[in-house]
């Protein structure tokens, strides 16, 4: 696929994350409560605003808006996705 990604800075951006093999992690409190936690521990490093945010048991939905002048919303997801996989395989999840 030839994906394209837009490179506007400050703007909103909408995104869909889907779990490994579509597996339904998300449908726990205890995982719903740390994709917030992961969130939160991101937005505190790199801003970002949540516009709206959509979870379902094996993906989610959201938009955020960047920072004026800002454009990397990669390096947020990397983060926001390496946090909760190392809470969650802390936990004794598999």
């Amino acid at each position: 696929m030839n994906y394209r990604r837009s490179r506007a800075k400050g703007a909103a951006f909408f995104f869909t994350v889907v779990t490994e093999h579509r597996r339904g992690i998300l449908s726990s409190f205890e995982n719903i409560n740390l994709i917030g936690l992961a969130l939160d521990h991101v937005k505190g490093k790199h801003p970002f605003q949540m516009d709206a945010f959509v979870i379902l048991p094996d993906h989610i939905h959201c938009v955020w808006t960047l920072p004026e002048g800002i454009n990397d919303f990669s390096t947020r997801w990397r983060l926001v996705k390496s946090y909760f996989t190392k809470k969650y395989l802390l936990n004794g999840k598999i």
